[in-house]
């Protein structure tokens, strides 16, 4: 087992030389104010054999899960996902079912997941370009608010029931602002990832990092903050870097490389929310301040457009025939270019409870305000939404979470840009593979409004209230929806009965057309 711990500071983060010390099998931290990312990369003989059973049939397997609380996103870990568990998965077979997997994700996360098998489950992305897309085979998304299930099966499963230190280290995920899970084949090694925007006590870090902590055979510890990168598609960091129990003291290095993924200032937000009243038909509003829609610090030769990427569970859809319209008026009047792709569960007609597969995606290409548009008020882009027809229930309404988007300038790369060079690349997001490998990505920072009166913290996720038909628990509900299913096949019989009559009056003639017929042929006789 390996570990990697990286603190990266902001620019306008202090720091003294006095609050870290190395000695020879640890290393100290004192009040360090800054982000921190772990990573911790397991071998296929540390795992339990329910694990490497189903990493064995598969070519690939990403998870991502993201908080729903707000976080600052510090370069170089500057990218986002969706609040919730996302799954990117691509079997060693195609032609054979992968039995394990949901059973596995429902153990590791929650029993409520919507999965049976990846083949029936999950959704399949669209591939933009087929030379230069890189996406799995198969995706998955649920609204997870919490991983506790996942710490309780790190605990039971990867840490030994004597090893205290490694069951606190898993407990320390629940405040995590993100997680990732990733195996590939080539590497037959299973890494997990976390990253925090700040010290879960909010007065920096002040923790001690054993050599013998996990029985980790290899910590590599770096001190890391932003540094003026001299080309615009690259990072620049500089610091200390020391491998616990190795190094005598921190050795200072910097060092730049390009990367995909780029900050932008703070101040560069959006917020979410739906338009009142939502009824059936629910429409989500995008707003942004007229000052983040400024263009991004790209190379001047880069052409950049601003997307948004929806994720979208099953009880709430897109009609890809509504927003792939080339009609100027109607996305001009929601403040949209273009519908790029869409996948999922698109069957607009079905309730939800006979879908079977999690939901879908969508990414739209957002428009901008013309330069010569003078306007103070936030910029807003609204997208048209549908909802499902939902279970009954005894209160007559139930409840939808609708993650908010990720919203982003997505720019071309010079021609000779290397981007594989990048020790901090957070890949497998979902929407950034359906770019090509040379687009670069300035993310804009999500930012819910937060009642001061309210004792409730802000989420990003949006919470729906949907009609539902109202049937009372018990036995007497059972009998109200069994009359109502009875009456309901009632209805429809007698109107398909009223059908058939009335086309069966259309095709007889009537009866006096019918005399005067016979009686004319009469006469010719």
């Amino acid at each position: 087992m390996k570990r990697r711990i990286t603190f990266a500071q902001g620019a306008d983060s202090a720091f003294e030389q006095d609050q870290v010390q190395l000695t020879k099998d640890a290393l100290k931290l004192r009040g360090l104010d800054a982000a921190r990312e772990e990573r911790v990369t397991f071998g296929f003989n540390e795992l339990p054999s329910e694990l490497w059973i189903v990493l064995k049939q598969s070519h690939e397997l990403h998870i991502r899960w993201a908080s729903e609380r707000p976080f600052d996103a510090i370069p170089p870990f500057s990218s986002r996902v969706a609040p919730g568990l996302h799954v990117f998965f691509t079997p060693v077979d195609s032609q054979r079912l992968t039995e394990g997997l949901c059973p596995l994700l429902k153990k590791a996360f929650s029993d409520e997941l919507k999965c049976t098998l990846p083949e029936i489950s999950f959704t399949t992305p669209p591939l933009i370009s087929q030379r230069f897309a890189s996406v799995a085979s198969y995706q998955f998304y649920s609204v997870l608010p919490s991983i506790s299930e996942l710490v309780t099966y790190i605990q039971q499963t990867l840490c030994p029931s004597s090893d205290v230190e490694c069951r606190n280290t898993a407990a320390s995920l629940l405040s995590a602002d993100y997680v990732d899970i990733d195996y590939d084949r080539i590497s037959h090694a299973l890494s997990v990832s976390a990253y925090w925007a700040k010290s879960p006590e909010g007065k920096g870090w002040t923790t001690e990092v054993k050599k013998s902590e996990l029985g980790s055979e290899k910590i590599e510890v770096g001190l890391l903050s932003s540094q003026p990168a001299t080309e615009p598609e690259e990072l620049s960091v500089g610091g200390l870097l020391a491998v616990v129990g190795e190094d005598d003291r921190p050795q200072a290095t910097m060092f730049s490389f390009p990367s995909r993924h780029h900050p932008l200032p703070k101040a560069a937000d959006y917020a979410v929310s739906f338009l009142h009243p939502t009824g059936l038909h629910p429409t989500m509003k995008i707003a942004i301040p007229r000052s983040s829609l400024s263009a991004p610090p790209a190379p001047a030769d880069a052409t950049c457009a601003l997307h948004s990427y929806l994720t979208l569970p099953s009880p709430i859809f897109a009609d890809k025939y509504q927003l792939s319209t080339t009609d100027r008026l109607f996305l001009e009047s929601h403040n949209l270019a273009a519908l790029r792709t869409i996948s999922g569960e698109a069957d607009l007609e079905a309730p939800d409870w006979v879908t079977s597969r999690w939901g879908s995606n969508l990414l739209l290409e957002l428009a901008t305000p013309a330069e010569t548009d003078s306007a103070k008020e936030d910029w807003e882009v609204t997208v048209p939404l549908h909802l499902r027809y939902l279970k009954p229930s005894p209160s007559g309404n139930r409840t939808v979470s609708v993650p908010w988007p990720v919203v982003f300038w997505a720019c071309t790369a010079e021609e000779g840009t290397k981007m594989g060079v990048n020790p901090f690349d957070r890949v497998n997001l979902g929407w950034e593979g359906l770019f090509g490998p040379k687009t670069m990505f300035y993310q804009l920072s999500p930012s819910p409004s937060k009642d001061p009166t309210s004792a409730i913290q802000p989420r990003l996720v949006e919470q729906l209230d949907v009609p539902v038909l109202e049937i009372k628990e018990g036995l007497q509900g059972i009998i109200q929806a069994r009359a109502i299913e009875i009456g309901t096949g009632i209805v429809v019989l007698l109107g398909f009965l009223w059908a058939l009559w009335k086309l069966a009056l259309v095709a007889r003639p009537p009866a006096k057309q019918k005399d005067e017929t016979i009686k004319s042929g009469k006469k010719d006789k």
